[in-house]
């Protein structure tokens, strides 16, 4: 079964997400979890540009079937584009073929127009079905999902507790900033800057590790063992078999356009 979040549960995406993620929300987190890595595989091994474009509708309508707010998960969705458009701007002046114009004496290519094309809406139709389909789940959630799918135990664990205490780490962060400020440190470019940030890196790591050596204590005074014990027994429903077989369906699709150069 699905599982279904309560009003006070987070989710990874902290979009605002709320009663289970809608249709979404209803599958199994593992159909969830394998889908996404699946459609993630296919929409990385295409190149055609129509055909990226229709992997990009296909996230969209997955987000039309959550309840992420669209406005805020597309914002999202800029702000990671904002980091890849300087290597896209830069792709059609590094990449050889032919010149569509020049800038300084540098030919920009219609080859390297295309590929930073390409990646983009790699990136965006990928990005968009990872927040819509686990975006959506509660981390602990994810977490028993992917041990229920036979991943390690150890690398389940340091998910988990990554995912737990990202937050309390950049409060703490916060709070050594403040102070730094308070005690009116401006940063500059010299060596006092330099020391005072390896300062900051070096209290961050102290204090990571006796809040570890705290939480490992009190695990342990609760019985902690180092196994993961699953509150919940996963079982596929009718409607997590609909949805894989559709999904198979559209990934074949999306495999055949491609393979057989359709739009070429």
């Amino acid at each position: 079964m699905g599982h279904v979040l309560s009003s006070g549960e987070k989710t990874l995406s902290e979009t605002g997400a709320s009663l289970g993620g809608g249709r979404i929300g209803m599958l199994d987190a593992r159909i969830r979890i394998v889908v996404t890595m699946a459609f993630a595989i296919t929409v990385v091994g295409l190149s055609q540009i129509p055909v990226l474009i229709l992997a990009l509708c296909v996230s969209l309508f997955l987000l039309t079937q959550s309840n992420l707010p669209a406005r805020r998960t597309l914002k999202r969705m800029a702000m990671m584009d904002g980091f890849i458009f300087f290597m896209l701007g830069l792709m059609p002046f590094t990449t050889p073929g032919e010149a569509m114009f020049t800038v300084f004496g540098f030919p920009a290519t219609w080859e390297g127009l295309f590929l930073a094309i390409e990646i983009g809406l790699t990136a965006n139709a990928v990005v968009l079905a990872v927040l819509t389909l686990l975006g959506t789940l509660e981390p602990v959630a994810l977490g028993h999902a992917l041990y229920a799918l036979k991943c390690p135990e150890r690398l389940v664990h340091l998910l988990m507790f990554t995912i737990r205490y990202i937050e309390v780490l950049r409060e703490e962060y916060l709070r050594l900033r403040t102070s730094m400020k308070m005690r009116c440190f401006q940063p500059r470019t010299n060596w006092h800057t330099y020391r005072s940030y390896g300062y900051l890196v070096g209290m961050m790591l102290v204090r990571a590790v006796e809040r570890s050596e705290r939480i490992l204590g009190a695990m342990k005074c609760r019985g902690f063992t180092g196994r993961i014990i699953l509150l919940e027994q996963f079982r596929l429903s009718r409607y997590d078999h609909i949805f894989a077989t559709c999904a198979a369906l559209v990934m074949l699709l999306l495999i055949g356009l491609e393979l057989s150069h359709v739009f070429a």
